[in-house]
């Protein structure tokens, strides 16, 4: 025998649709009871939470079950007016055991999942796989727009480490054309001195702001950064975790189906199975375990949702904000050079030729 718990009771109202939001299996001819397979979401019976996949059904207003069908059962509760009051007994078991023990079996399962993300419905369906939780996953489209968002980030930054490196190249040339054009100055008499002297610390100048705005570019860049490598792989290992469950749900959906399928072969045969005219126990607890995977799946569900929100939210002000930064930064670089420029005004430069060509003779 199976272990159980001895009968309670639980009275539940009817919802809006006349329904109490529950799905029977088992009764007879082959199984000696009734057992709740599934809650459904937003209904009576689901909001008191009493009643859980696996449970044992004894009685409905203080009317014995037993010797139903399952058929019978919910027509004989659909007969009924006000409130239903069902007599339960509680499935009792571990399920962290039983998952322990069918750990490959459930492995398996998800691989093949996994495997079929991308197959179209029909063809799931032909093979005999859950579809239509992947098929309707709008998460789907959120997660590859995130993807889209990481990758502009990524993009973004390497481009950016560039633009560094050429400011940085370029900000040593413009100290080495100082250097050079002092030199040069040095060797000119009073007018060419100073003007030469003058380009070379325009150059100089150059190279100062170049230097100032990689100082203040860099923590608009580190900003960026921090999404890149911060927010995007902890929304990843959320998304992980999700993915997984979404497929231990999914494996469940799988193992119920293979039962079901095997019950309807035996029972075609008038031959039912020894777990069946037990109780189906197993069955019950598969049930039990699909009802806390769903669980978790939809809660896991949520909390991508709402991570995804804020981090979209996030993206987009602080994108924004930094490249509104970047802009001011940049132009006031532009800004500063070209004043630089204004300020170097020294065309025309008299040079004694004739110096130059005595020097290189």
């Amino acid at each position: 025998m199976y272990p159980m718990v001895p009968g309670s009771t639980v009275a539940l109202q009817r919802g809006t649709d006349g329904m109490v939001g529950l799905t029977i299996g088992g009764g007879a001819p082959y199984c000696p009871c009734l057992y709740v397979v599934q809650v459904f979401e937003n209904t009576p019976a689901w909001k008191d939470g009493t009643l859980q996949a696996g449970d044992e059904l004894m009685a409905v207003n203080g009317r014995s079950l037993r010797g139903m069908t399952k058929v019978q059962a919910a027509k004989f509760i659909q007969r009924i007016d006000g409130d239903i009051t069902f007599t339960y007994a509680k499935l009792s078991t571990d399920t962290n055991h039983f998952k322990e023990a069918k750990t490959l079996d459930m492995v398996t399962k998800k691989i093949k999942h996994k495997c079929i993300e991308r197959m179209s419905s029909s063809t799931a369906d032909k093979l005999g796989l859950t579809r239509a939780v992947l098929c309707n996953d709008d998460l789907a489209k959120k997660l590859e727009e995130f993807e889209k968002n990481a990758k502009f980030y990524k993009d973004l930054i390497i481009r950016t480490h560039f633009l560094f490196m050429d400011f940085s190249a370029a900000n040593n040339v413009q100290k080495g054309m100082g250097d050079l054009f002092s030199q040069i100055a040095v060797r000119e008499k009073a007018a060419a001195n100073e003007a030469f002297t003058m380009f070379a610390q325009a150059h100089r100048n150059y190279n100062k702001a170049g230097v100032e705005f990689q100082k203040n570019a860099a923590p608009i860049m580190n900003k960026l950064g921090t999404y890149l490598h911060k927010a995007v792989p902890d929304m990843r290992l959320t998304i992980k975790k999700y993915a997984n469950a979404k497929f231990e749900y999914l494996a469940y959906c799988l193992k119920i189906k293979e039962m079901d399928d095997e019950e309807y072969t035996f029972n075609s045969l008038d031959d039912p199975l020894p777990r069946v005219e037990e109780g189906n126990y197993e069955y019950r607890v598969v049930l039990r375990c699909r009802e806390e995977a769903r669980a978790h799946f939809l809660q896991l569900r949520s909390d991508v949702r709402v991570k995804l929100q804020l981090l979209n939210s996030k993206h987009v002000q602080d994108l924004t904000e930094q490249l509104e930064k970047w802009t001011r930064v940049l132009l006031g670089y532009y800004e500063e050079c070209l004043d630089i420029s204004n300020r170097a005004n020294v065309f025309p430069i008299d040079i004694d030729l004739s110096t130059v060509v005595d020097a290189q003779s």
